[in-house]
């Protein structure tokens, strides 16, 4: 198991008893390192600072105990925001309706980058709705994805909220 995907365990499964879901790990930086933790909570409403104070306060215990990152680093923990990062593979269909941002670790038909709605997933494929027509995409070539804050993504977002 690589140590991101050792940190990913250790970090899952500290805060999936509390009643959140892991969104991302990232850690970052050379000689002080930054771990950064994206989590959202499972009953679907906003993250508040108070969400990531106790997520930060149980996660800094229990990364202490099981000891995944050598060396000192400094923990961010935060919510994925309105126009939040696409990482699983049902934030796809989560998420379709909804514009994004999409980035290729290597390209399809020619390109790298592609903007357009999500229209879920087909098997292992997210097809997206663009101008010149329906792409899709491998989720295994995705290095990236992010939601674009739109005024539908706001009114959607606030519309949860309450």
């Amino acid at each position: 198991m690589s140590s991101e995907a050792r940190i990913e365990t250790v970090v899952a499964s500290a805060i999936e008893p509390m009643g959140y879901d892991l969104v991302r790990v990232r850690l970052s930086g050379g000689h002080q390192q930054t771990l950064q933790v994206m989590a959202e909570r499972r009953d679907g409403q906003a993250m508040s600072v108070d969400d990531c104070a106790e997520i930060s306060r149980a996660l800094s215990a229990h990364l202490d105990v099981e000891d995944p990152i050598p060396g000192a680093y400094t923990l961010e923990v935060s919510s994925p925001g309105i126009d939040r990062p696409l990482v699983r593979a049902q934030d796809y269909e989560r998420f379709a309706g909804h514009e994004a941002k999409v980035e290729l670790r290597e390209p399809v038909e020619g390109r790298r980058r592609f903007r357009g709605r999500i229209l879920g997933l087909a098997g292992e494929q997210v097809r997206i709705a663009m101008p010149e027509g329906e792409m899709t995409v491998p989720l295994g070539v995705i290095s990236a994805a992010k939601l674009v804050l739109t005024d539908e993504l706001i009114a959607a977002a606030n519309k949860k909220e309450h």
